[in-house]
């Protein structure tokens, strides 16, 4: 996307562009609950109901791990969970928010950071999910899993939100664009030595109704532009409050993909 001629600061519209951005930037962003966006951004969800489907294989475990569980709220929307189940988080506000959360269904929550070997033994779990993670450890995952134990997740995929991302960076590499792809996904995870049940990819319609509603999505998904401030970019979340004004929604496509593999 071409870059877009600054908007002079003294327009009518400026109030309103610091209002919403001082509105978003209070709000807070620990956790995976994203009601604030209600009436602000609207984002399709897959076909394939990964919430309802976890939750099924979830009934079904004896022992689950749910790896960067975010706030809990994903795991804790399953209506049942196995005897033995254990979620693992990095974002110290995050871990508290969870604990808040699973520890009344039984569930233990591991501080662990996202980077790091899963602190558990080998063979430990017969179930792992994860919604979202930063990245897949293909290594650990497979280590955890019993023999015949599953990995059943949602993936970001390629190029996920990136006419948001580019229109704040610019082009970025092809290298950037291609990485989470379903392909490399199915490599690491047979590497690995898992064996793929299960893997298709969709791009789902994203809009964006105010400047607030980009903002609060840039602070709460971080890997998105990292280090984003609204100080660092506001000549260009300027720009885009204008255009929203003028033309409407701004329109994105988010990629997801679902995954199942097995441990032979």
């Amino acid at each position: 996307m071409s870059p877009a001629t600054p908007s002079n600061p003294s327009t009518p519209s400026t109030p309103a562009f610091q209002e919403l951005v001082a509105e978003a930037v209070a709000a807070p962003t620990e956790g995976w609950d994203f009601s604030w966006f209600e009436g602000r951004a609207t984002e399709e969800r897959p076909s394939w109901g990964y919430g309802r489907a976890m939750g099924e294989r979830l009934a079904e475990a004896e022992a689950a791990l749910d790896i960067q569980t975010g706030g809990g709220e994903v795991l804790a929307s399953a209506w049942e969970l196995p005897r033995l189940t254990v979620a693992t988080e990095g974002w110290p506000p995050n871990v508290a928010k969870a604990t808040a959360l699973l520890h009344p269904r039984g569930a233990v929550v591991v501080a662990s950071p996202e980077d790091a070997p899963l602190p558990f033994a080998d063979a430990a779990f017969d179930l792992v999910v994860s919604r979202h993670p930063v990245t897949a450890h293909w290594t650990e995952i497979a280590r955890v899993l019993a023999p015949g134990g599953t990995y059943f997740a949602q993936h970001v995929g390629p190029r996920s939100v990136y006419e948001l991302v580019e229109y704040l960076l610019g082009p970025q590499p092809e290298a950037n664009r291609s990485a989470r792809h379903p392909d490399r996904e199915r490599a690491g995870a047979e590497a690995a030595g898992l064996e793929i049940v299960d893997l298709r990819a969709e791009r789902l319609r994203m809009e964006f109704h105010d400047i607030g509603a980009v903002v609060h999505f840039l602070r709460k998904v971080v890997w998105m532009v990292p280090g984003f401030t609204v100080e660092q970019y506001r000549t260009r979340l300027l720009d885009l409050h204008e255009r929203i004004v003028a033309e409407g929604p701004f329109v994105a496509h988010s990629s997801r993909h679902l995954i199942e593999a097995r441990r032979t």
